[in-house]
Order: structure tokens, then C-alpha cells, then sequence
């Protein structure tokens, strides 16, 4: 697998942004963390937009939640968001 110098030099930014002024462990460990959760943000605005998905297309909210894992209020509140203005996730 190879990366365009621009991809790097992001990822470098990015993992610069998390580590701070810890060095070593403590940095990765930083770096790792920060870079973590911005996934797990991006994950979850997939899930949501998927469960709007689904309940559009006439997928019960029991369902939806039973896949989810989340509960029915939760799926609810996710289902009836507006995903350009409510960045409610419901968890």
C-alpha cells in the first residue's frame, strides 16, 4: 500500500495535534486516543444515517433498535434528527 505525500503529512498533523508536548508512550498513547474518537464520531454519523435510512424505507423501530443495540427512544430520537442541523446521536 503506498500514500500520496498529502495523506502523510495529514496523518502527521493530525497525530501531532493529539500527542501535544508528551513524547514518547504517552504521545502514541495521546495520538492514538484523539484519533480514535474521531472515528468513533464518524462511525456513529454512519449508524445514524443509516437507522434514518432504514426506518425511511419502513423498517420498524423494534427492529431498528434490536440491530442497533440501542433502545427504541434512542432510535426515535436518531430517526426523527435532521442530519444537516441535529447532532443528536441518542446515546
Amino acid at each position: 500500500m503506498s500514500y500520496s505525500e498529502d495523506r502523510v503529512m495529514a496523518a502527521e498533523s493530525s497525530m501531532a495535534k493529539y500527542r501535544g508536548s508528551a513524547d514518547g508512550e504517552v504521545g502514541a498513547a495521546l495520538a492514538v486516543v484523539g484519533l480514535s474518537s474521531e472515528r468513533a464520531t464518524h462511525e456513529v454519523a454512519i449508524r445514524d444515517d443509516m437507522i434514518r435510512f432504514a426506518c425511511r424505507v419502513g423498517a420498524s423501530l423494534r427492529q431498528v433498535a434490536e440491530a442497533s443495540g440501542l433502545g427504541r427512544k434512542a432510535v426515535t430520537v436518531i430517526a426523527r434528527a435532521d442530519p444537516a442541523g441535529d447532532s443528536q446521536s441518542g446515546t
